[in-house]
């Protein structure tokens, strides 16, 4: 998931030097929510592990 808001940060990066507003906000977008996403899923993961092994 980190890969794919990666991916979208770099097309949301090309597409405003080439101009594209509208299509770079969007793709920043997305990479924001997947970004996020994964921070939750993350810790959600981190904790159910640190509980599981005490």
């Amino acid at each position: 998931m980190l890969r794919w808001a990666l991916g979208f940060f770099i097309v949301a990066l090309i597409a405003a030097l080439l101009g594209f507003t509208g299509i770079s906000v969007a793709a920043a977008g997305i990479a924001k929510i997947l970004f996020y996403l994964f921070l939750i899923l993350f810790l959600v993961t981190l904790m159910g592990h640190l509980l599981r092994r005490s």
